[in-house]
């Protein structure tokens, strides 16, 4: 069996792990956080990426691609691994700009499905709100205003084309994440089941 894939996009603070660790409660998903993935890269003493992505982070820059699908091909792999019935997964904060469009289909053209973009919605000034309020708990070096209107650029410069791309195909869901989580996740349902 073929992983089949959502991709999760949105400015930072939109919401997607919080709606992601709800989807992962309610159905059979496996959640993958792009950005948590290299940030668990990072930390590994013995990574050989580790600092690479580190000044990438730092920068508000997106990492190189190859190193985000290995990662994220890895994590599928064990996952499918471990447990054949878990082939469903949520792969969130990627893809983000067009190199890692391409990257994926050139590295996983007829390995894994993409069913479709769930796509959070939410204004900026929403985001970043919500990002400093996170920022005061995460610990995550880069919820400060600095690193967010370099996020937030990135997004907008980067992501929104691949959201129009995906949106041209007829694959992208698009959800008003200004709301509240309850009224967020009921949307997300009322997608989730209507594709299974």
């Amino acid at each position: 069996m073929k992983p089949q894939v959502v991709f999760v996009l949105g400015g930072p603070g939109a919401g997607k792990g919080t709606q992601c660790a709800r989807i992962v409660e309610n159905y059979s998903y496996t959640h993958l956080s792009a950005g948590d993935l290299l940030r668990e890269e990072r930390s590994r003493t013995d990574s050989e990426f580790g600092q690479l992505i580190d000044s990438y982070i730092k920068e508000g820059k997106i990492v190189p691609v190859q190193i985000t699908i290995n990662l994220l091909r890895k994590a599928m792999e064990e996952t499918m691994k471990a447990d054949e019935k878990k082939f469903r997964f949520l792969i969130d904060g990627f893809p983000r700009n067009q190199d890692n469009l391409q990257g994926w289909n050139t590295e996983m053209d007829g390995k894994a499905d993409v069913k479709f973009v769930l796509f959070f919605d939410c204004s900026n000034e929403v985001c970043i709100d919500r990002c400093l309020e996170r920022g005061k708990s995460s610990g995550r070096t880069d919820d400060n205003r600095e690193s967010l209107e370099k996020r937030i650029q990135t997004y907008l410069q980067s992501t929104r084309p691949i959201i129009e791309l995906y949106e041209k195909q007829g694959k992208v869901q698009r959800i008003d994440a200004s709301r509240s989580v309850d009224e967020v996740f009921a949307d997300v349902k009322n997608i989730l089941e209507k594709d299974d």
